[in-house]
């Protein structure tokens, strides 16, 4: 199994926390964005979109995180990552979907076009609007659902895409996500865990020393 990632990818860290946590072994190939890698020709052989996560089993080409993440819990039932509850499994999707559909998307479409046509600052005034909408709805459904995780306190599909959102929200979009006091205690509480700590974007080999620590310091110096 070939598993096609960028360290800075949310949509990639959702299937890489779903393949720890499942044990399945994979290799790891990196494609920079930041460099264009996703546009040279050998990547567009394997994935003729252009992005990641690319999912590669034998003869099988998955692109979609959602997709990827459905597929390994099939693949492997155990441990699952959806729970036994039929409604409960509903739930997760939709949390799932509030992010993948709702705010991902959302908050990056745009942003390059807004940035060229709005000034400097216009992507990202966007891509928070579009982060504050969609957490604060998201705040109101895990108040009915959360436990220690998002449903529950069990691992599911709906963790592995809430904490990705979270770190893209902070450093790329410079949400003050303590506004979400839910989401957060959540965050605070999986980024931890052995799922989400090892396959953390400053642990994956494509990440440059210190990448992370920098961005997190020039946020922070930006606000005083």
């Amino acid at each position: 199994m070939i598993l096609y990632s960028f360290f800075m990818s949310s949509c990639s860290w959702r299937v890489r926390v779903a393949l720890r946590a499942k044990g399945i072994d994979y290799e790891y190939r990196p494609i920079n964005l930041l460099k264009g890698e996703q546009r040279g020709e050998e990547f567009l052989k394997v994935n003729p979109m252009g992005q990641v996560p690319t999912f590669i089993d034998g003869d099988l080409m998955l692109t979609q995180s959602m997709a990827i993440l459905e597929y390994l819990e099939e693949l492997q039932p155990e441990p699952s990552l959806l729970p036994s509850d039929r409604s409960q499994r509903a739930i997760v999707r939709q949390i799932c979907e509030m992010i993948n559909a709702g705010i991902q998307p959302v908050q990056s479409g745009a942003y390059a076009r807004l940035e060229a046509i709005g000034g400097e600052g216009a992507g990202l005034a966007w891509g928070q609007e579009a982060i504050d909408k969609g957490f604060t709805a998201l705040e109101g459904m895990l108040a009915k659902t959360a436990g220690t995780h998002c449903v529950g306190d069990e691992l599911t599909l709906a963790d592995c895409c809430l904490v990705p959102q979270v770190l893209n929200a902070q450093l790329r979009f410079k949400v003050d996500t303590t506004k979400f006091p839910i989401i957060t205690r959540l965050h605070n509480h999986l980024v931890k865990t052995p799922e989400f700590a090892d396959t953390h974007p400053e642990k994956m080999v494509d990440c440059p020393p210190g990448f992370m620590a920098g961005i997190a310091a020039k946020n922070a110096a930006e606000k005083r």
